[in-house]
């Protein structure tokens, strides 16, 4: 499925994927190659290649190429609108198991 580059929906679907998420963590801690993101995986480069495909086009990752090497970096700012989104949410759930345990606390005080 394809989803709107750089939007939400393209942000969830790159990081449900194991692999991917564990790109992005190497990635937390600096730039690297394509060489060195395929070191932990037994997987190809062209593999690997199609995984950062997916997190570039989420808007996770970007790269620079110097001669045939192309290096990739975390775009962390992208995980923003995914942190904004769970606080929001959070928030929600939050306040409504609040509620429903206010409510089942005034009922058994009230049956007994």
């Amino acid at each position: 499925m394809k989803y709107a580059p750089h939007s939400l929906d393209a942000v969830f679907a790159a990081l449900a994927d194991p692999t991917r998420r564990a790109i992005a963590e190497r990635l937390a801690e600096g730039p690297a190659s394509v060489t060195e993101l395929a070191e932990p995986f037994d997987v190809t480069l062209p593999a690997i290649v199609k995984q950062l495909a997916v997190l570039e086009h989420a808007g996770l990752v970007e790269h620079e190429k110097d001669g045939r090497v192309r290096c990739f970096t975390l775009v962390p700012e992208r995980l923003d609108s995914v942190a904004d989104w769970l606080q929001r949410y959070g928030n929600f759930w939050r306040e409504r198991f609040d509620g429903l345990h206010r409510y089942l606390r005034s009922e058994r005080e009230t049956a007994s």
